[in-house]
């Protein structure tokens, strides 16, 4: 693993495509990932983003933007004017292209640095929603500033758990435990943080029923989004070109295509009802009725 310090000129990035009917920006308070080299790694959408990647291997390398917090106080004021003015509010998506708990935020804290800036700055320059996207179960570490900031916008909390397998055929075992990531969930949600788990992309369930049980108990709601049009293609086919479709494929033939999502959605909807999100409508906060 490469890990380089580096800076950013404005951390907020005024959101497109994907993003832009979910959040005004998005914020990456580190480029690359280290568990790129991970279950979640192998369909992450990222990878093939060439402007992230610049050549480089996923889960080869992680920039550490030691400014984050700094840039966030510096352009806030002038971000939130500009999506106030042009968007539906100043929101913000941290992070869509990393994780913000790495195992390397113990040493460095960019991520709760920035939320430290948030929580600081006068409330023209708290965002007006703050969705927080997340594979690891050290989100808990920040909670009480969660707290904090829950009190001066409107905040989620997403949290990632693909499957209920603790592996796929040919592929690596996940950062974290199916166990560690729900009691999380059920922490933050304990803590009376809106929490959503995001079943994204979806991968082959042993038992669905008892796995949207679980996470109606753990969450407030759930997103499900398949890797055919959630990676940016309308067919799947830059995760096509990964081990991912294969190694599903080999656990549940029909789980590669689009049925599959369906037929999941129509179970977390016994579960969940009016609380389940599919796609982008979901990540965005729009559950199906």
């Amino acid at each position: 693993m490469e890990i380089s310090n580096t800076s950013v000129g404005n951390v907020l990035t005024r959101t497109s495509g994907y993003l832009r009917t979910i959040t005004s920006h998005s914020l990456q308070p580190y480029r690359g990932c280290p568990l790129g080299n991970s279950l979640c790694g192998v369909g992450c959408y990222v990878q093939h983003n060439p402007y992230v990647t610049q050549g480089r291997r996923w889960g080869s390398f992680l920039e550490v933007r030691t400014n984050a917090a700094d840039s966030y106080r510096a352009t806030a004021a002038r971000e939130a004017r500009w999506a106030r003015r042009h968007r539906e509010g100043f929101s913000i998506f941290l992070s869509s292209s990393t994780e913000p708990f790495p195992p390397q935020e113990k040493r460095y804290g960019i991520t709760r640095q920035v939320l430290e800036a948030m929580v600081e700055q006068p409330p023209e320059e708290v965002p007006d929603e703050l969705i927080l996207q997340t594979h690891s179960p050290r989100v808990t570490e920040v909670a009480e500033l969660l707290r904090a900031l829950a009190r001066r916008c409107r905040l989620r909390v997403h949290l990632s758990i693909e499957t209920d397998r603790p592996k796929l055929p040919g592929l690596p075992p996940p950062a974290s435990t199916i166990a560690q990531r729900f009691a999380a969930a059920a922490q933050l949600k304990e803590a009376g943080l809106a929490t959503v788990i995001t079943v994204a992309p979806l991968l082959p369930l042993e038992d669905p029923e008892s796995f949207f049980s679980r996470v109606a108990e753990a969450a407030d709601a759930v997103v499900l989004d398949h890797f055919i049009g959630g990676d940016g293609s309308s067919t799947g086919s830059r995760t096509r070109r990964t081990r991912l479709p294969a190694a599903m494929e080999e656990v549940q033939p029909a789980s590669s295509e689009l049925g599959y999502r369906d037929a999941m959605v129509r179970i977390a909807q016994r579960h969940l009802p009016g609380k389940v999100g599919v796609g982008i409508d979901g990540f965005a906060g729009r559950f199906l009725a």
